[in-house]
């Protein structure tokens, strides 16, 4: 076991790492974190930031050299950098884990050899793959990069089949997957933890609701059958156990209108529909990182309180600073500020965990913060409103948001 004291290292120094080092550092231990940015939110709360490229061989030498081990907060740091560490100390989760969360035809093909159900799709590498494609997925469909898409970026709507190969020029000819769009009921995710002798914990099964590729909020627990979620819940454990994966890992599903339980995509770090885990749980999903980082005993996770996360993005600052005090004036919530300095439509500032009773007085408060149609939307923040941010149509129309 590594004990407080130890440093440990980040590759990435965004709003993830910024928590994981916030819990690290409440635990004892001093981080490093090596991120290009200059003003990543994680170099205001580390003990050191190496401002440098993740494959910079000075830095990642001097970050070997000093700590016992290194993380990552985000799928595409380069997989040069985790192996070069990870000849010098533990790296978790480890390159070839990674990697397969970094494409997504190989994710999906992972997937597939574990005799998931997926959406149906089809790679799409050059123009000889087009008709195959047209063949095998029905439209409307979604095209989406192999690699480095998130958060609704590097995607494409392809309403017919007609449309595949302008939309394909469009985005520039990259190695793809169209995927077929499927009639939902539900979006859930698992936000599990893995140790190096392959105990697992699993936080409560969580139901999303996304709005134009970026998660909106999160439910917990989320509202669906216990069956359900147990098929979720071993469907991740399987995962998991296929990588030998060590860390914390989310998976997220869809539930189509038969109810059967598709698999989406996995994080291989902790996820933006886990944060309700630092105000609703006994421990949180970066307290867990730090955990399994280290070799240490797996934290509970058992729920405190119902809860209901939802991320502020940039769009709020489109006029102003938004009016933090509608926020603050609900004793129930918890707000917390990233501390970007650049506000950009889309762009994660922040997010609030509301904690109640039960959901329907959390929602009752996003409602509140909404505008909930009973006074004018400008008195309530901007968000999107609940009910509608529910769809992904053309009628989602968020007042400060970008369209």
């Amino acid at each position: 076991m590594i004990l407080p004291g130890a440093t440990l290292g980040m590759l990435g120094g965004g709003q993830l790492g910024q928590m994981f080092t916030l819990a690290a550092r409440r635990m004892g231990y001093a981080v490093w974190v090596l991120d290009p940015d200059p003003d990543c939110p994680a170099a205001a709360v580390a003990d050191r930031h190496l401002c440098a490229p993740y494959e910079d061989s000075a830095s990642l030498q001097e970050m070997t050299a000093t700590c016992a081990a290194i993380s990552t907060e985000f799928e595409n740091v380069p997989l040069r950098a985790l192996e070069r560490a990870a000849r010098h100390v533990p790296v978790r989760p480890h390159a070839a884990a990674v990697a397969v969360a970094q494409d997504r035809l190989q994710e999906k093909a992972f997937f597939l050899g574990l005799e998931m159900d997926t959406a149906p799709f089809a790679a799409v590498r050059t123009a000889a793959d087009l008709p195959v494609a047209v063949a095998s997925v029905s439209f409307p469909a979604i095209l989406k990069t192999a690699r480095w898409g998130y958060d609704g970026k590097g995607q494409g709507r392809v309403a017919s089949a007609a449309d595949l190969a302008h939309v394909w020029a469009g985005m520039g000819k990259p190695e793809a997957i169209l995927e077929e769009r499927i009639a939902l009921t539900q979006e859930l995710s698992v936000v599990m933890v893995r140790a190096a002798d392959g105990m697992m914990a699993f936080y409560p099964v969580v139901e999303n609701r996304h709005h134009q590729g970026i998660l909106d909020f999160s439910v917990v627990p989320a509202r669906c059958a216990e069956s359900l979620q147990d098929q979720a819940r071993r469907s991740a454990a399987r995962i998991a156990d296929a990588l030998d994966y060590v860390g914390v890992l989310a998976i997220e599903f869809f539930v189509d209108g038969a109810g059967r339980l598709l698999v989406s995509e996995m994080a291989p770090r902790p996820h933006n529909s886990g944060h309700f885990t630092i105000d609703a749980c006994v421990h949180s999903q970066f307290d867990q990182q730090v955990r399994a980082l280290c070799g240490l005993p797996l934290g509970e996770t058992r729920l405190l309180s119902p809860v209901v996360m939802m991320n502020l993005l940039g769009d709020l600052w489109e006029n102003d600073e938004p009016d933090w005090s509608t926020l603050l004036r609900h004793p129930q919530l918890k707000l917390h500020l990233y501390g970007k300095k650049v506000a950009r439509p889309g762009r994660k500032m922040g997010h609030v965990n509301v904690l109640a009773p039960d959901i329907r007085q959390a929602m009752a408060v996003l409602d509140a913060l909404r505008g909930d149609g009973r006074r004018p939307r400008e008195a309530g923040m901007g968000f999107p409103d609940a009910e509608h941010s529910a769809g992904c149509g053309p009628s989602c129309k968020p007042l400060r948001q970008s369209q």
